[in-house]
C-alpha cells in the first residue's frame, strides 16, 4: 500500500508551506495526509478503480491534492514537493524526526538562527542559543539534545510497525506466482522485533533449475514500484533498496532445503549458534541447507523436523533470541504463546471528546467489527490540556453518552459493552488530576505520566507509587514512558514498580504503539506474577488494528492468554 509513503509526503509539503507563512494550506495538506494515513482501503486500488473521483471522495482531499496524489501513483514523484525543497534551504525532513520539532519550531529556528540542518542545530545547542529563544528555554534545549542523540542511535533502523503491511502485501505477491511453493519473511521481521535493519525472504520451488520460473521470481522483486535501487541480480539472491531506504534481500532455495534456510535466516546468531552445537554433539551438521549426517542430508524441507530431530519441540520464531527458549523446548515445557484471536477487548484508546480523531460511536462500530466484547474509552484527563483532556464535569457528560450507546446496542441485541475509564494524569508529586468521587464512577482507571520526565530515578518511582497506592486505579500505562523510535524511557526503578503492582492488583500496560513496556520487562512482570494488559493507545479507528503489534511484543516475552486481562 502506498497509503503511508503519500501521507508522508503530504505531511512534508504542510510543514514546507508552513515555513513559507502561506495560509491556510499547511492545514490542508496535513488533513488530507491524516485522512489518508487513517485510510483502510489501498488508495492505489481507489484510485484504479473509480480515478480521481474516488480520490476526491477521501475526507480533506480536494482536488489540487488529488491531481498530485494522482502524479505520484503514475510517476512515483510530485513535482511540487521537489520545487518546494529548491526554493526552501531548510531541510524540513530531517529536522522534523527530532520528537518536539515541528514546522512552527523549524521556521523560528531558521528565521532567528538560521537552522537549516541537524549539524546547524547542534552547533546552536553547543553554543546554547536555542535556551535563549522565546518559548523554548533550557529545558526545551535540553529535549532537543535528547531527541538528537535518540535519532543517531536509531538511525537506519526501521519500526516494525511501518513496515509489515509492505511484507505481507510482497509475500502475496510471490504466493500467486505459479510454481512458488512456499514463501515467508525471515530475519528480524519474521521474529516479530520492535524495530529492524532490513527485510529477507525466502522462497521455495521444486526446481531451481528451472531458468525461467527463477526468472519471473526474481523480475518481480526488483521490478517491484517501490524499488529505487537494484543493488544485486542473480538466480538464487537479489537485493534492492526501496523509497523507505528499506533493503530487501530475495533468496530462492529448493524445496527440500526451505526448512533449513527458513530457520538459519531467521536466526537469531545466538539462538542458531546454540543450535549447530547441539547438532554437533549428537553426531550432526547444521546449516542452510539441511540438517546432515555423514554428508547425508536427513533433515530440511521443514523446520519442525529439524527441531525435532535436535530433541526438542518447535520453537516460536518470537522466541529464538539464544536466551532460554532452548532449554524449555528440551523439556517440553514452551509456554502456549498468546494469539492476537485471545484478545476480547481494548482497555486503552481515545475518541474525539479529546485527542481523537474519531467519535465513540465510530471506535465502538470498528471494535465490534474486530470481533471484540468490550471496548474501554480512556479519554485524557485535564492536565493534558495539548490534548484538550477532560475534567470531572466533561467525564460526567461523557458517561451519558456511554449510557446512551450501550443502551443502543442493547435494543440491536448485540452483545457488546462500551466501558468508560480515563487515562489519568499522575501529576508530578504523585497525586492524580480526577478527584476520587468522579473516580468512583468510572467502570476502571488507568493513570500515566505524561509531564516532567526528568526526574531522578527515586523522585519519578515514588510518585509512580504514590499513584499506584490510590484504590480506584486498575491499570499502569505505558510504564517506563518510552516511545520507540522517538524517546528513551524515563528513569524509574521498575522493579519497585513491578512489586507495587502485584501487591496491588494493577495489570501494567504492553502499549502497542509505544512498545512499552518492553519484552524483557513483560516477561519480569510475569515471572513475578503480575498480571498484564495490551492496549493499542488507538486515537482513530484504524490504529484499533495496531493491537497486533502489543500481541507480537507480548509473544517475545512469553506470554499466554492466562497473563493478559484483557483475553
Amino acid at each position: 500500500m502506498k497509503n503511508q509513503e503519500i501521507a508522508q509526503i503530504l505531511f512534508e509539503i504542510g510543514e514546507f508551506l508552513e515555513l513559507g507563512e502561506i495560509p491556510f494550506k499547511p492545514q490542508a495538506y496535513q488533513q488530507a495526509a491524516v485522512a489518508i494515513d487513517n485510510l483502510e482501503e489501498d488508495i492505489s486500488k481507489i484510485y484504479k478503480e473509480r480515478g480521481i473521483k474516488g480520490l476526491k471522495e477521501i475526507p480533506a482531499v480536494g482536488e489540487s491534492i488529488a491531481l498530485k496524489i494522482e502524479e505520484y501513483l503514475k510517476t512515483g514523484k510530485i513535482k511540487y514537493i521537489e520545487e518546494l525543497k529548491k526554493i526552501t534551504p531548510v531541510d524540513v525532513d530531517e529536522l522534523t524526526k527530532i520528537e518536539g520539532l515541528g514546522g512552527k519550531r523549524i521556521k523560528r529556528l531558521y528565521k532567528e538562527l538560521g537552522i537549516k540542518t541537524i549539524k546547524d542545530l547542534e552547533r546552536a545547542i553547543e553554543e546554547h542559543k536555542i535556551a535563549s529563544l522565546f518559548g523554548f528555554g533550557e529545558k526545551m534545549e535540553a529535549n532537543i539534545t535528547e531527541a538528537i542523540k535518540f535519532l543517531k542511535k536509531s538511525k537506519g533502523r526501521f519500526l516494525l510497525r511501518n513496515v509489515l503491511d509492505d511484507v505481507y502485501r510482497i509475500e502475496n505477491i510471490f504466493k500467486k506466482i505459479k510454481g512458488v511453493e512456499k514463501v515467508s519473511v525471515a530475519g528480524s521481521a519474521r521474529r516479530r522485533k520492535e524495530t529492524i535493519g532490513d527485510i529477507d525472504f525466502l522462497i521455495a520451488i521444486r526446481d531451481t533449475s528451472d531458468k525461467y520460473l527463477v526468472e519471473k521470481i526474481m523480475n518481480t522483486f526488483v521490478g517491484m514500484d517501490e524499488v529505487i535501487k537494484i543493488v544485486n541480480k542473480g538466480e538464487t539472491k537479489s537485493s534492492i533498496k526501496t523509497r523507505q531506504g528499506l533493503d530487501m534481500d530475495l533468496r530462492l532455495v529448493s524445496l527440500s532445503s526451505f526448512g533449513s534456510a527458513l530457520q538459519y535466516f531467521t536466526g537469531s546468531k545466538e539462538h542458531n549458534i546454540a543450535l549447530r552445537r547441539i547438532a554437533i554433539r549428537k553426531g550432526l551438521k547444521l546449516n542452510e541447507y539441511g540438517l546432515f549426517k555423514n554428508n547425508r542430508k536427513i533433515k530440511g524441507e521443514t523446520e519442525e523436523e529439524i527441531y525435532e530431530r535436535l530433541g526438542m519441540d518447535w520453537i516460536y520464531p518470537e522466541l529464538r533470541e539464544g536466551e532460554e527458549e532452548i532449554e524449555l523446548a528440551q523439556k517440553h515445557q514452551l509456554p502456549k504463546l498468546i494469539e492476537l484471536n485471545n484478545i476480547k477487548g481494548d482497555f486503552h484508546c481515545h475518541s474525539n471528546w479529546n485527542g481523537g480523531e474519531n467519535s465513540i460511536k465510530e471506535m465502538t462500530e470498528k471494535a465490534i467489527s474486530l470481533g471484540y466484547e468490550f471496548l474501554g474509552i480512556t479519554d485524557h484527563t485535564q492536565s493534558l490540556k495539548i490534548e484538550n483532556g477532560l475534567n470531572e464535569k466533561r467525564l460526567i457528560e461523557q458517561r451519558k453518552e456511554i449510557n446512551s450507546i450501550n443502551e443502543e446496542l442493547k435494543k440491536q441485541g448485540i452483545n457488546f459493552k462500551v466501558l468508560q475509564g480515563s487515562e489519568v494524569d499522575i501529576l508530578k508529586n504523585g497525586t492524580l488530576d480526577i478527584d476520587n468521587k468522579t473516580l468512583k464512577t468510572l467502570d476502571y482507571v488507568s493513570i500515566s505520566v505524561h509531564s516532567n520526565f526528568k526526574m531522578d530515578r527515586e523522585s519519578m518511582t515514588n510518585r509512580i507509587i504514590k499513584a499506584m497506592e490510590n484504590s480506584y486505579v486498575k491499570i499502569l500505562n505505558h510504564p517506563t514512558g518510552m516511545i520507540l523510535g522517538k524517546r528513551d524511557s524515563y528513569e524509574v526503578d521498575i522493579e519497585k514498580i513491578i512489586k507495587k503492582a502485584k501487591e496491588k492488583n494493577i495489570a501494567l500496560e504492553i502499549n502497542s504503539y509505544r512498545f512499552d513496556l518492553n519484552y524483557q520487562l513483560a516477561r519480569k512482570a510475569k515471572e513475578m506474577g503480575v498480571k498484564l494488559v495490551i492496549g493499542s493507545d488507538a486515537h482513530n479507528t484504524k490504529e484499533l488494528e495496531d493491537m497486533r503489534f502489543g500481541v507480537f511484543q507480548a509473544r517475545r516475552a512469553g506470554l499466554e492468554k492466562k497473563n493478559i486481562i484483557n483475553c
